[in-house]
């Protein structure tokens, strides 16, 4: 069973229909009792950084989120709170469940927020190169991206302009996308697929 948190930000629905496509057991909840019962969960976001900090401190989730071992996917804002930092609203300490922090985007050749597909380059010895194949496109949608990341937690890449974003990050137990993967047509489906039946904590 998979956990989708409900904590009032996050793209729900489309999550929700991903899941369903794949066959997924799945549950959307705020309820902690509810979320313990889960195998997996899956912190989505759209939004404000602060405003998402906010939301997961004052429900109780942002030191539950931390505590947790099971595996657990962060999407967008999702994957940000995961980080340290975010530079968004004058600067917000995030959970620190992976090291770095999120800046703005702020080239001027190029255009912000970042919206549309690119190619997410995977790293040779990741279990999903082998599932996504060569040449996998992944839909984005943010203005801020991942910098001072540990290397062995950058799990693939995507360029934009002269920056070279962190579009999928992780270790052990944690996975997270820049990207929308319920947005991504079947290589989404596939990282949700592998989220929810091959990887473990």
């Amino acid at each position: 069973m998979i956990g989708i948190i409900d904590y009032g930000m996050g793209n729900l629905r489309s999550v929700e229909n991903a899941l369903d496509h794949l066959g997924l057991d799945h549950v959307i909840s705020s309820d902690l009792q509810v979320l313990d019962g889960c195998d997996r969960l899956i912190l989505p976001g759209v939004g404000a950084m602060q405003d998402c900090m906010k939301a997961l401190h004052e429900s109780g989730l942002d030191d539950w989120l931390k505590a947790q071992t099971r595996p657990i996917l962060g999407i967008c804002l999702g994957m940000q709170a995961f980080f340290d930092a975010s530079q968004e609203n004058g600067g917000v300490d995030c959970l620190g469940m992976l090291p770095g922090q999120f800046v703005k985007m702020e080239d001027p050749s190029i255009r912000v927020p970042h919206i549309g597909w690119n190619e997410l380059e995977i790293r040779p010895d990741h279990p999903l190169k082998e599932i996504l194949g060569d040449h996998p496109y992944v839909y984005y949608d943010h203005s801020y991206y991942g910098t001072g990341l540990d290397p062995d937690t950058v799990l693939g890449t995507s360029g934009h302009g002269p920056y070279q974003i962190p579009g999928l990050a992780g270790r052990v137990h944690v996975l997270a996308c820049q990207f929308h993967p319920e947005k991504s047509g079947e290589t989404g489906l596939k990282i949700l697929s592998y989220f929810g039946k091959e990887m473990q904590s």
